[in-house]
């Protein structure tokens, strides 16, 4: 695969070092640290540190937010700027990256990794709260805090890094009786129904598993089921799991290579499948389908695609059928100046042959990283960078029939099994998670060029 031999990407008006074209930058900065590692969020408070100091935005704490911050401190520190003339912020409800790839495991309470001592040691500063509204003409976010006060903070540039949301259409049922793995509340609520179960008799309804959705997700926790039940509940006990999805064949996305693989998975954990099948309602006794079949059941979980965080409709673009904003080569948004997109907030070419960037953690972290340098760069007046992610793997976890991983566009398998466990197992629990809260570490790791090199 050949990219474009422009590695770089200027704005239609190169940018003076400091200045920006957006708006005069005479702003407030964010107060100093408050301590370092404490978990607490910096005020909303703000102090007059002079007239040459600018504000970059993050809006997302998830893999793309978190690799922006980290690429823009990167450039920063590179380019010999302080943090009171370029000031990185981040906001988000919580200093802490959700480990989402893995909520489809047991105990997701711990699924989580902090991040406030890494963004204190690389003097980003942390905003709790919300963004629930976006002012591109006026360059300011609007957040809301957990105390429901609402403050404006004004930007220079901004990276929309809000991530992804579970996609739930208006099925009967759906919203009342369908648990999810999307988020760390629903993999709790989940965790917790399946602990009382194990507390009730036995029965058709209670040992009967439906996961809707063959795609990634849905197979990942239909084949941890089996496991997770059997630790669960008692040894005379038969659960069943039952994958249900309108396709003609499971995992229609990744092809015919790795298909039969993940089918004898399925076979060898005893995992049942619907296909050409839908979802027509839910109610207090079990899910009903398309083809008329009604499967007794107290557990639903709903894996039927994402889309994109609501927070890209504030924002004056195109988007896709997923409500991501489409965006260059260097991940602008094309129609607003100054503004970013990345991570599932984002469609963006990974090459020049036609491949784009998945809704994924993968993607995700190195689009975060050249979103992040990007804005960065425009601000301090050097050449932004073109996003390319040649490489491509997958590895699906396939509960105690191991796993799989393939490699390429065209998804080619180099692993099965337990050899290819071993390798999920070091990206869920190594490769996906935050650097130590070093600076040097912490920068290092944001090198966009390095990121998710595979």
């Amino acid at each position: 695969m050949q990219m474009s031999s422009m590695p770089t990407c200027w704005p239609s008006s190169p940018p003076k070092r400091l200045a920006s074209p957006i708006r005069a930058p005479s702003l407030p900065t964010i107060s100093p640290p408050i301590g370092s590692g404490n978990g607490v969020a910096r005020p909303f408070e703000t102090s007059n540190h002079g007239v040459n100091n600018m504000r970059l935005v993050i809006v997302g704490a998830g893999f793309a937010g978190m690799y922006a911050a980290l690429s823009a401190a990167r450039l920063r520190d590179i380019e010999g700027v302080s943090p009171e003339e370029l000031e990185i912020a981040l906001v988000s409800p919580e200093p802490t990256l959700v480990i989402r790839p893995r909520l489809y495991e047991p105990k997701p309470e711990s699924l989580t990794a902090p991040l406030q001592d890494v963004f204190d040691a690389v003097d980003v500063a942390y905003v709790q709260g919300s963004v629930e509204a976006v002012d591109t003409k006026a360059g300011t976010v609007d957040v809301v805090n957990a105390k429901g006060e609402r403050k404006s903070l004004q930007y220079h540039r901004l990276v929309l890094a809000t991530g992804s949301r579970l996609f739930r259409p208006n099925i009967p049922g759906l919203a009342d009786y369908a648990f999810s793995v999307d988020n760390i509340d629903d993999a709790i609520a989940l965790d917790r129904h399946l602990h009382e179960l194990a507390k009730m008799p036995a029965s058709a309804a209670r040992d009967t598993i439906v996961v809707a959705g063959a795609g990634f997700t849905g197979i990942e926790a239909a084949t941890e089921m089996p496991s997770r039940l059997r630790t669960l509940f008692d040894k005379t006990a038969n659960p069943r799991v039952i994958i249900v999805d309108r396709s003609s064949a499971v995992a229609p996305d990744m092809g015919e290579g790795p298909r039969p693989i993940i089918e004898e998975a399925l076979h060898k954990l005893g995992v049942e499948t619907r296909l050409n099948a839908g979802v027509s309602s839910l109610d207090k006794s079990g899910v009903t389908l398309s083809t008329g079949e009604h499967i007794e059941t107290m557990t639903v979980i709903w894996a039927g695609g994402i889309r994109a965080n609501p927070l890209t409709t504030k924002i004056p673009g195109e988007r896709d059928k997923f409500d991501r904003l489409l965006v260059d080569g260097c991940l602008r948004v094309p129609s607003v100046p100054g503004v970013f997109a990345t991570g599932d907030a984002a469609r963006a070419a990974c090459d020049d042959c036609g491949n784009y960037a998945l809704m994924s953690c993968q993607h995700a972290t190195r689009m975060g990283a050249f979103a992040g340098n990007n804005a960065a760069a425009e601000l301090l007046g050097v050449p932004a960078r073109r996003y390319h992610q040649e490489a491509y793997v997958t590895c699906l976890d396939l509960g105690d029939a191991g796993a799989l991983f393939t490699r390429g566009w065209d998804r080619k398998v180099e692993m099965v099994g337990e050899k290819a466990k071993a390798t999920k197992q070091e990206i869920n629990t190594v490769w996906i998670y935050p650097p130590k809260p070093e600076r040097a570490a912490a920068l290092a790791s944001a090198d966009p060029e390095h990121v998710t090199k595979l």
